[in-house]
């Protein structure tokens, strides 16, 4: 929703304020202009990625769309599940919980939660993990680097569409300028026109620096940064189960633990202590 509101203020303001300038609108509108920047822009994505980055990068944008799942809900309802799994542990020992792991989508523990169950890379991250301390081969230092690492993987991956989108952004005031060139080569060979049309023909060519820019700094670029912005906050909730299990694995008590984990999570989505507490509570009862 954000997205849309972005780009209505960007064309808002920025023809809304060339036409209080007494601009003709209807100068800016250069299809041929916006076929030459996006075909090359498009053409030249084509060629610096792969498939895998291409595809990576069509199915991170309609995400964009859509507002962040990574609210305060979410977390307490990570850190509630956290909670549920360490007090069944210190109840009824790790083998209680080997039913849940290998099965999440069938365990009555994890339906409780279906945002956190919705989400694939939290499950599994978690599932793993928890696989590996019923197991009981690695000790806490171990696992901490295992997850480390594959935390660093997750991010390394997330990087990848981000990276091709502000290429292609950095790229199109390039071939705004490449655009705006080729007007002004067509407007040399026809030097013979009047110079109200040769004015005309330069104003047109001209539009193609403009739209380059507009569109690089104006629509992609920022979809890059939003990108950004959403795999640093899927990382985080990785971190949070990092965190809580770790503390666990070093003897602390369920309540402990989860605490661990709350501290780590951005002010703006963490819960007060009460709060989780409260849902904590709710969710039992359930």
């Amino acid at each position: 929703m954000f997205v849309i509101i972005g780009y209505i203020i960007v064309l808002g303001s920025v023809f809304g304020g060339f036409a209080l300038a007494g601009g003709h609108l209807a100068a800016l509108l250069q299809p041929i202009e916006l076929l030459m920047i996006g075909g090359a822009a498009a053409g030249a994505f084509v060629t610096a990625n792969g498939t895998k980055v291409i595809k990576a990068t069509i199915k991170s944008l309609p995400i964009l769309l859509k507002g962040s799942k990574f609210n305060k809900a979410l977390y307490m309802e990570l850190l509630a599940l956290l909670y549920e799994i360490l007090a069944k542990v210190r109840k009824e020992g790790l083998m209680a919980i080997e039913s849940d792991v290998d099965t999440p989508h069938d365990s009555p523990l994890f339906s409780k939660y279906p945002m956190i169950l919705s989400d694939h890379h939290a499950v599994e991250f978690l599932t793993d993990y928890l696989r590996i301390m019923v197991g009981g081969n690695l000790n806490a230092f171990e696992i901490e680097n295992l997850m480390d690492n594959e935390i660093e993987t997750h991010h390394h991956e997330g990087q990848v569409p981000i990276s091709a989108l502000t290429k292609a952004a950095d790229g199109m005031p390039a071939f705004g300028i490449v655009a705006a060139v080729m007007g002004v080569v067509h407007t040399m060979s026809n030097a013979d026109k009047p110079p109200a049309e040769l004015g005309l023909m330069v104003a047109h060519a001209l539009v193609g620096t403009f739209l380059g820019i507009l569109l690089g700094y104006g629509f992609v670029g920022p979809l890059a940064t939003l990108l950004e912005h959403r795999l640093n906050e899927s990382s985080k909730l990785l971190e949070c189960i990092k965190i809580t299990l770790l503390a666990s694995l070093n003897g602390y008590a369920p309540q402990v633990a989860v605490e661990f984990g709350r501290k780590v999570l951005y002010s703006t989505e963490r819960p007060s202590f009460s709060e989780l507490e409260d849902h904590v509570k709710q969710a039992k009862s359930r």
